[in-house]
């Protein structure tokens, strides 16, 4: 399997179309897409392509807005688009807001980011998720195979944290054309022992081995193929790798 990030990703600005811009890549890397490529973009690029921005100056506080603000000391504008963005404050402590997201999942201060976004300090911007990922990955899937007739598979991936240990990871926020979780039970290990709960996050996995590749800081790599990782075709969203909140010991 190889993972190649595409070069020369310019700067991403809203109205922009994502397929026009990866195939520019591709051609700058003298790289033509094959069938089962999977293409791992991050989240900013599709939040900046839909004008996920919201303007802090405009943004209207709560007092349960205010409230969490002083017991986290964070910006109350910026919390309250937290608020907006979430169903449910799970934990929150000074620098942190642990959310459950509108789109269900567990993520730190809703995924909004501060981040690789230009801004006027004169009037603050920040980038919220986009509002239906697994949409927006099958639509970047569908231009691109309009576009070269090729059947690829897309992930958006996104930076989280996780329970028990330290520093963030890339994992799968949107997926379209692939089965983000493989089941296994049933088949044998190596001594002929049935698998009887496991299940693989393939999306998941593929984000996090991309998102070393497109790094965390300056490196301005938002994309990336990989190639070989023979996945089954599947016309699936994300949803899959939601826990279900019954099932849910963390909570």
């Amino acid at each position: 399997m190889e993972l190649i990030a595409l070069p020369d990703f310019p700067l991403v600005e809203p109205g922009d179309d994502l397929a026009v811009l990866v195939r520019r890549s591709l051609r700058l890397a003298d790289i033509s897409l094959v069938d089962g490529d999977v293409l791992v973009l991050a989240q900013k690029v599709f939040s900046k392509a839909e004008n996920r921005y919201a303007y802090l100056n405009q943004v209207q506080i709560t007092p349960e807005a205010r409230k969490l603000a002083d017991k986290t000391d964070k910006d109350p504008r910026l919390v309250q688009l937290i608020l907006d963005e979430s169903v449910e404050v799970l934990r929150h402590r000074p620098g942190a807001i642990i959310v459950e997201h509108r789109l269900g999942y567990v993520h730190a201060n809703a995924g909004i980011d501060q981040s690789n976004i230009e801004s006027n300090l004169a009037d603050e911007r920040v980038l919220l998720l986009p509002e239906d990922p697994d949409r927006s990955a099958a639509a970047l899937r569908s231009n691109l195979r309009a576009a070269s007739g090729v059947e690829v598979a897309v992930i958006m991936n996104d930076s989280a944290g996780r329970a028990w240990r330290n520093g963030t990871i890339g994992f799968a926020i949107g997926t379209a054309g692939l089965q983000p979780v493989m089941d296994l039970v049933g088949r044998n290990d190596l001594f002929g022992r049935a698998l009887e709960t496991t299940t693989v996050a393939v999306a998941d996995e593929l984000a996090a081995a991309a998102s070393f590749l497109m790094g965390q800081a300056a490196e301005a790599v938002p994309a990336v193929l990989i190639r070989g990782a023979n996945l089954p075709q599947a016309e699936l969203g994300s949803g899959s790798l939601i826990r279900e909140r019954s099932q849910d010991l963390f909570r």
